[in-house]
This record gives C-alpha cells, structure tokens and sequence, in this order.
C-alpha cells in the first residue's frame, strides 16, 4: 500500500481552515502533516493532532514533505511558491494565483526546470451547479448556446477597511477574489475568448478596493458565444448563479454551491449530504417545445480536486488544473482592468503563454 502524501498548509485564515486543511484531511491518501500560522493558536485548538510551524522555514526543515499548499493573502503567494519550488517541493496555491501573468510565467518555469507539479487551486470546477451546467451543455439540451450569465452576488454593504482584501492594498479586491473562479469556469466551458469588454469599480461609498465588476468574454465555438461574468458586494437581492440562452431552450439557477457554507458550518466532507443541494435549489430548464422541468444539481466535491493532485503525485493522472491555465486567468483579469480603465473592447492575446 502507498504511503501517505505529506501534505504542508502556509496559512489558517478562511481559505487554510475551510478549503484546505478540512478537504485534505479528508482526502484519501494525504496526511496533513503540517500547518503553517505565524501567531496565534487557532491552528493548535482546531488541529492538535496536526504539528504547527511558526515560519515556512520552519515547515520546509521537514524533509519528507512532499506538497506544500499557499492559502495566504493573494499579494504574498508568489514570493511564497518560488520559496517552496527552490526547496524542490509540489506546490498548490490558492487563488489568485498570482497578481501578474509575469509571476505567473516565472512560477511555471521554475517547476518546469525541476519537473514538479504547480497546480492552482481552482476548487469550483467540482461546484455541483457547475458539473450541472457542462452536463446539461454536452447533452444538448438548449440547442445552440448563445449567451452565458455567471454571477457570484453578495451584500456586504460596508466596506471592511481594516481586512487586506478590502484596505487598497495589493492583491485586493474582488477581481481577484472571484475573478478568477468565474474567469477559469468560462474558459473551461468555451475555450479562449476573442475579445473582452470590462467594467471594474467601487459602488461602495466606504470602498477602497475594487467592490462589483462587470466582464464580457466573447467566444467563437465555432460561433459566437457571449458570456457575462459578473460580481457585487452590493446586492441585496443576489442575481442568479447561472443563465444560459440557447436557440432551443433556457436554464436558470439560482443558489450558490453549498459546500463552503457547510464546511464554514463544521460539516465533514465525508458526511452523507456533504455537497448535496435540496430540490428546491435545483436549476428549471425550460424549452422551446414547452416543457419546463427542475434539473438536479449533481453532488459537488472539492475532494476531487486533491485527489486528482494525489493520483498526478503518484504518477497516476495527468493535472486537472494546470498553472498554464492559471497564467490565461491572469492574463485576462490584466485585460479587464485595461479595458475598464479605457473604456473599450480589447483584443485577447494569449501568444506570450508560457
């Protein structure tokens, strides 16, 4: 039997303490062996079977780590991976991967020359809504798709200054906090966009980051495909999840995938309605021949997302998730800020890939 993957978290803010160190613990064949929290005890009282470092250096010092996951503010996660990919370790990295394509291309070439895996963590492919969507997409159900709606809404109507996602530092904002989620779902979904059209803004009185943005994809697949992505802190009353149109029909789903409130609640991914929705948030689909009927949302399980790590690590599979993906993704949130800042349609390029 294969030993355990020792597994090293940099971090145990929101992101360490619900979407990693809960997902790997429950995760066949990863062993938490390691939590990275500079100060305080949260990691120690959460985790007292778990050994807590005080500094990466600190974690690094154990040899038998193979995999080292950064859930740390978005500004430090470039400095942090280049550290781990020097002292030969895999790395997992939170989104955004990082806050330039530059620093994107550079973490890529230094895995590539000591052949490691980079992977970015994009955990919301394995949203139930969104395996539903590539479901209902690859059956056919609405014909040709013509438009595609992805918007993740929320109401925090006062501005959180004292947080660094919401202080005007680097690495703020939430282009970068969703962006990157609905940007890499859409290119999952339709390929490499042709052109862009953004709007990234502050609707907030109180706001120093950027609070709402509103972002046009335009596909050629092989005709045209329009996709709106769109965020808000500002919304009372959250738009729908997904629309989509097409020449024979229409899906609608409102709801946001219930995994990180139930894992922000204390729920095991190993419990039996762990990534479940109720009928009543499933999507309607409604056709042109006048059916109308509720689609059920498929079972979500960020699980998968690791284990596919594992398999790869065991030279089993090949990577999901693949830092050239992430290197797209950053590219294009680089696209929607030109773009919103000159109030004009751009080209997307993605020639300087590395």
């Amino acid at each position: 039997m294969d030993e355990p993957i020792r597994v090293g978290v940099v971090g145990f803010g929101l992101a360490g303490r619900v979407f990693h160190t809960s997902v790997i613990r429950a995760t066949p064949g990863l062993e938490l062996a390691c939590v990275v929290q500079r100060s305080g005890t949260e990691a120690e009282c959460a985790l007292p079977e778990v050994p807590i470092a005080r500094s990466v250096e600190e974690m690094l010092g154990d040899v038998g780590l193979r995999l080292v996951v950064i859930a740390t503010p978005s500004y430090s996660h470039f400095e942090l991976a280049k550290q781990c990919l020097r002292e030969q370790r895999h790395v997992v990295v939170d989104k955004p991967f990082t806050l330039t394509s530059d620093e994107a291309a550079e973490l890529i070439q230094m895995a590539r020359e000591r052949h490691l895996v980079l992977a970015p963590y994009q955990n919301r492919r394995w949203d139930g809504d969104f395996q539903t969507i590539r479901q209902i997409l690859a059956r056919g159900d609405l014909g040709r798709l013509v438009t595609f709606e992805s918007h993740f809404d929320r109401f925090r109507p006062q501005a959180r200054r004292e947080v660094w996602r919401e202080s005007g530092g680097p690495g703020g904002g939430i282009l970068f906090d969703i962006g990157p989620h609905l940007i890499d779902q859409a290119l999952q979904l339709f390929g490499t966009p042709a052109h862009l059209w953004a709007d990234v803004r502050i609707d907030r009185d109180s706001g120093a980051a950027d609070d709402a943005f509103d972002l046009w994809l335009e596909f050629a697949n092989p005709r045209r495909i329009t996709a709106l992505l769109r965020s808000t802190l500002t919304a009372c009353r959250p738009g729908p999840r997904f629309v989509l149109h097409g020449t024979e029909g229409s899906f609608v789903k409102w709801g946001l995938d219930p995994q990180e409130a139930q894992l922000r609640s204390g729920m095991p991914c190993g419990d039996p309605q762990y990534g479940f929705e109720p009928p009543d948030a499933w999507g309607e689909l409604s056709l042109s021949s006048g059916e109308t009927r509720s689609v059920p949302t498929q079972r979500g399980d960020y699980r998968e997302f690791y284990a596919n790590v594992r398999n790869v690590l065991m030279g089993k599979a090949e990577l999901a998730v693949k830092p050239e993906q992430a290197w797209q993704t950053a590219r294009l949130i680089e696209l929607a800020r030109e773009s919103s800042g000159h109030g004009r349609r751009v080209r997307v390029d993605f020639s300087g890939q590395p």
